[in-house]
């Protein structure tokens, strides 16, 4: 994974950039797939905006915070993205384990299908599986 860093009207501390490459290294827990990252930090009178950029296989996640400090802005925006992974993962394993419609997953033990209803046997039912009037 590639981190680039670059500040906007400000000089990024040495100590806050290691801070953000620790903080961003760790988000490969959530999204094995992640290639690259981008991190903007700007300054404008007396804030600081965080812009993190993440670039996933077939997706680009964007988080952007502001706070009065660099390193809070950065942990705000990475605290946002880590949540948006959180979910992504989520949706990502729940696709692969066969969610059903209702949004619940089927049991290993559950029958195929459901039987006819009424006691009818499949003998007294019709190609379109009506009940072929025989009482």
């Amino acid at each position: 994974m590639q981190i680039h860093t670059t500040a906007r009207h400000c000089e990024l501390d040495p100590a806050d950039r290691a801070f953000a490459e620790q903080r961003l290294g760790k988000l490969t827990r959530f999204a094995p797939d992640l290639s690259e990252v981008h991190l903007t930090v700007t300054a404008e009178s007396y804030r600081h905006i965080a812009e993190i950029t993440l670039k996933l296989k077939g997706k680009d996640v964007v988080s952007r915070e502001t706070s009065t400090e660099a390193r809070a802005a950065i942990d705000l925006a990475s605290d946002a993205l880590e949540e948006q992974l959180r979910r992504i993962k989520g949706r990502r394993v729940d696709r692969s384990h066969g969610k059903l419609q209702n949004g619940k997953s089927a049991p290993a033990d559950a029958p195929a299908a459901a039987g006819p209803k009424d006691g009818a046997t499949d003998e007294a039912m019709d190609d379109d599986g009506f009940d072929s009037g025989t009482g």
